[in-house]
């Protein structure tokens, strides 16, 4: 549906509702300078590139940005698709991540650094190119209602040198042309 047949061409035969059940196969951005980058990758797209055996083997180090499980299994699938080491930073505390515990354990089996406490604040370019992240310490995830509401000690800064990022922050719809002519 909105590339081999429109809704307009499912409404010609009488049908006048429909469910559209695409999932979220697309990744999500964080916002900050540098994401445009050479070697940065939406989590979604390097597992999605990983499985039709799209992307070249990765080299050198590889941060993962994300908590989730998503992110590590990206974190998984990336140390066994050729880099020579992966980090993984999350907002959350260990206990706080939204990743199972299994997970998390058996990606640290495999060697994965699991720093928790840090959100990216840009991203360090080198001729087009990544170089490095810069990271903010979270001192809070949520706020007094529990809603996500990040807050950093901006003076509390990390820099991690390295040739490939992945955000696994969460997943987005794309749309394309799926919902063109309907109200």
């Amino acid at each position: 549906v909105g590339k081999a047949v429109t809704i307009q061409e499912l409404r010609e035969p009488g049908y006048q509702g429909f469910y559209v059940a695409i999932g979220a196969q697309g990744g999500r951005k964080l916002g900050i300078s540098g994401e445009e980058a050479q070697g940065v990758i939406s989590g979604i797209d390097f597992l999605k590139d990983v499985a039709m055996k799209r992307r070249e083997p990765l080299q050198g180090k590889i941060v993962v940005v994300g908590g989730g499980n998503v992110a590590v299994d990206v974190a998984r699938s990336a140390i066994r698709y050729g880099g020579d080491s992966v980090s993984m930073y999350c907002l959350e505390k260990r206990e706080e991540m939204p990743a199972s515990s299994d997970e998390v354990q058996e990606a640290e089996e495999e060697n994965i650094e699991m720093n928790c406490g840090w959100g990216p604040k840009e991203i360090l370019t080198e001729n087009g190119k990544v170089k490095a992240v810069v990271f903010k310490k979270c001192v809070s995830v949520f706020d007094e209602e529990h809603r996500f509401n990040p807050q950093y000690d901006e003076n509390d800064l990390k820099t991690v040198e390295c040739e490939n990022v992945i955000l696994s922050i969460g997943q987005s719809i794309e749309w394309g042309n799926l919902l063109e002519g309907t109200k």
